[in-house]
């Protein structure tokens, strides 16, 4: 089988029975210092199978012919430095499977045979182009190291599942938004060899998409994992999570700090499939150690650092004593993002975020997302095709571009949020901070060793009632009013009316809820102007 090389040969041979133009997601980093296994294989696609070029597992992708044709002169001669690498004209049947098609696929193939290739020019190179036949990616074993140049997280965030190659061809720096609710099969042949697991294809909109693809690729290289799912919201990641991986009758165990909504979830949700919960506070670990010793727990799930009290949890002694009794156990760690905290590396089996927050990063797109095994995020997946919540196109493609400038706006968020933290602790209209990086807290000495920043957001208690916040909030200029965090712009809310305001006080404060606790996410603004008017406002109480 000949070889054509993209960025040294003028003339690239495709088969007389191509019908499609197909590419590889994304280079195998096995052999990277940064990463122990690939990322990607190809059960993220339904129906796909897994082939090995070069010792390298790899997704393939289809496009029409017509689709070359898009191609310039310059992308088809240095396809091979965006990550599409060589390509080999080569039958399916050659490559992929162990024997002949099924006797079904054969009389559906039965068919005129196709016509010559078609000589495409464009400048002064030529594709032969036909199209009844799969082209396949080869030699990718110069591929393997390809990561090796990236040395920090702010690289990886900005070229991972891009550079590094993706599964759209094209010479676009940036990557196309492919809009389509279903993919097409152009003979019948092709959708049995699809059903049969010898060909690949996300079939329906549903299941997969080239755009979305790129921000699951940049989540797995950012958080070391093997494979990563996104979904709509942070909250539709984290129900789907939970009902994939607890059998009904299970028993979780959970935090009393946590987002509310998952609480309600927990509280009156998963009690009708018999599942019922163990709640603890993130630093009790004998309660912890009771709960599994006293119960048959299928799962430790919380977040780290909390909302809103940014309390932060031991991850790598709660997955070894999860990881004794068989528990799996997943962190939320929206409030640290993938640059300040690595969970799977502590040990924890998968790590979840609500995109929506720091990775999108612009306040203006909805999603959540979970990384971790191949096996975990596959059974996660599965179920999450048949309960719907797929991520639009479109909204991917503001992740990935929110996620370019993830480690600028994350640096300068941690450094901000600190500095006020600090400010703020000393100002005597101010009872009380919450926030990891100041040495008052709690978990301190936990969160130095398991994360590298701290985070954009700072809570804190007002010397003051309700009404008295109120006041403050109100006087600020800079921050909008509004129930997120993690964007430019910078946020407050005063949790005890933002979210808690449906109960009475008494039952607020079973939450730790109190009428003067503030919740302030830090956004990119200059630290001066942000300094200055939390200053006047609490100068106005």
């Amino acid at each position: 089988m000949a070889v054509s090389s993209c960025s040294s040969q003028k003339i690239l041979s495709f088969s007389s029975s191509c019908s499609s133009f197909e590419c590889r997601s994304d280079p195998d980093f096995s052999g990277s210092a940064r990463f122990d296994k690939p990322r990607i294989s190809a059960a993220r696609v339904i129906g796909a199978s897994t082939a090995s070029f070069s010792g390298v597992s790899s997704l393939i992708f289809r496009f029409p012919p017509n689709f070359v044709r898009q191609l310039s002169t310059k992308a088809r001669r240095n396809c091979s430095n965006i990550g599409v690498a060589q390509i080999v004209a080569a039958s399916w049947s050659n490559s992929v499977g162990s024997g002949s098609n099924s006797a079904a696929a054969t009389a559906a193939s039965a068919a005129p045979a196709p016509p010559a290739p078609v000589e495409i020019t464009s400048g002064d190179d030529i594709a032969l182009v036909d199209g009844l036949k799969n082209v396949q990616l080869e030699a990718l074993a110069d591929l393997k190291n390809e990561a090796s140049f990236l040395s920090s997280d702010g690289s990886l965030a900005i070229h991972a599942g891009e550079r590094l190659g993706r599964g759209i061809v094209t010479d676009a720096i940036t990557t196309p938004v492919v809009n389509t609710s279903a993919y097409f099969f152009k003979k019948t042949a092709e959708l049995i060899d699809f059903k049969e697991k010898r060909r690949a294809s996300f079939e329906y909109g549903r299941y997969g998409n080239p755009t979305t693809v790129v921000v699951e690729e940049k989540m797995s290289a950012l958080e070391g994992a093997e494979s990563t799912v996104i979904m709509a919201s942070g909250m539709s990641a984290s129900t789907v999570m939970l009902l994939a991986l607890v059998p009904a009758g299970g028993h979780i165990v959970t935090t009393t700090d946590c987002y509310r909504k998952t609480r309600i979830f927990i509280e009156t949700v998963l009690p009708k499939m018999g599942i019922t919960a163990t709640v603890i506070d993130p630093a009790d670990m004998e309660g912890l150690e009771a709960a599994l010793n006293n119960n048959n727990v299928s799962l430790f799930f919380t977040e780290s650092p909390t909302n809103p009290f940014l309390r932060c949890v031991d991850v790598k002694l709660v997955s070894d004593l999860c990881h004794k009794k068989g528990a799996i156990v997943c962190i939320d760690g929206t409030f640290a993002t993938p640059l300040n905290q690595k969970a799977l590396s502590l040990g924890a089996d998968l790590v979840l975020h609500s995109a929506t927050k720091f990775i999108g990063g612009h306040n203006d797109v909805l999603a959540g997302c979970i990384s971790g095994s191949e096996k975990l995020v596959t059974q996660i997946r599965n179920l999450h095709h048949v309960l719907g919540g797929a991520l639009n196109p479109n909204a991917a493609y503001l992740i990935i571009r929110g996620m370019k400038t993830l480690h600028l706006r994350v640096q300068q968020q941690n450094s901000t949020a600190l500095r006020m933290a600090k400010i703020l602790e000393a100002h005597p209209k101010v009872k009380r901070v919450h926030y990891p990086g100041l040495k008052s807290h709690p978990e301190h000495h936990i969160a130095t060793q398991q994360m590298t920043g701290f985070g954009g957001v700072v809570s804190f208690e007002v010397d003051g009632d309700l009404t008295a916040t109120i006041k403050f909030i109100d006087a600020l200029k800079i921050p909008y009013i509004a129930p997120s965090f993690g964007g430019c712009e910078s946020i407050v809310d005063q949790p005890a009316i933002m979210s808690y305001w449906d109960l009475s006080q008494s039952e607020r404060l079973k939450y730790g809820i109190m009428d003067n606790l503030v919740r302030f996410s830090f956004g990119v603004e200059d630290f001066e102007d942000l300094k200055a008017d939390v200053l006047q406002a609490l100068h106005a109480i």
